[in-house]
């Protein structure tokens, strides 16, 4: 199966969530999302506003904002009443951090109810849990997995690409066994490649949170190949 640069773009959310990120890398990252016609865009909470602003004409390319973010150890209370706001500044779709300490700690309950008060908070906009698997055991992300599919959630995310690793093969293909087909899995944390962006794909992964920089040089590796297009 060949994949072409505007076939891989609607997998792609080009992301700007570091601490560093101003208004003029947000201008940026929702020009060139406009550009590729991207899936989504995903930005910090207070940049949610102007960047939907950014975004008016161009339908196809969601705003996504991040919950709880990059922590997950904000109280539930606090995560739904950011997301209701994400939504009310325009946000498509949320990404909100999976509570990592007490995922770690075997509090599934809580675990549970956290992510199902944000699902519920974003009435129907799709959410994807982001398990943060660098900081956890296998048996750990399984749950988290799990817990966040009985919990209504959209896409398994592996990383928020603030901890060291992420998105790995490894991480991708142990959260495709659990969840199946019953949630969709978006790879995040350490996708700079096209070559990791196939393998990933092949472990069950049909999104991909990548920075803008990482993701401009993605694109290009792309349509420099033969037919302008990688084969998955």
């Amino acid at each position: 199966m060949l994949l072409t640069v505007p076939e891989l773009a609607r997998m792609v959310d080009f992301s700007a969530v570091r601490t560093d990120v101003d208004l003029a890398e947000v201008h940026e990252l929702a020009a060139q999302s406009r550009k590729y016609n991207c899936i989504c865009a995903f930005v910090l909470p207070c940049y949610v506003r102007p960047l939907a602003d950014l975004m008016a004409g161009a339908p196809e390319v969601g705003a996504g904002g991040v919950v709880g973010f990059p922590s997950g150890g904000n109280t539930t209370d606090i995560k739904a009443a950011e997301a209701r706001g994400l939504l009310d500044d325009g946000a498509d779709e949320l990404d909100m951090v999976i509570n990592v300490g007490l995922l770690r700690s075997g509090k599934d309950t809580a675990v549970a109810d956290d992510v199902r008060a944000v699902v519920d908070a974003a009435a129907g906009a799709p959410v994807k849990v982001i398990l943060e698997a660098h900081y956890l055991t296998d048996d750990q992300i399984r749950r988290g997995a799990d817990l966040s599919v009985q919990s209504g959630a959209s896409f398994i995310k592996t990383g928020t690409g603030w901890a060291q690793t992420g998105a790995t093969a490894h991480n991708v293909s142990l959260i495709k066994s659990v969840v199946g087909d019953s949630a969709g899995i978006k790879a995040a944390g350490g996708v700079r490649d096209l070559a990791t962006v196939v393998e990933l794909y092949r472990c069950g992964a049909r999104r991909f949170g990548i920075s803008l920089a990482s993701g401009v040089r993605i694109f290009q590796a792309c349509a420099a190949l033969p037919g302008g297009a990688v084969e998955i």
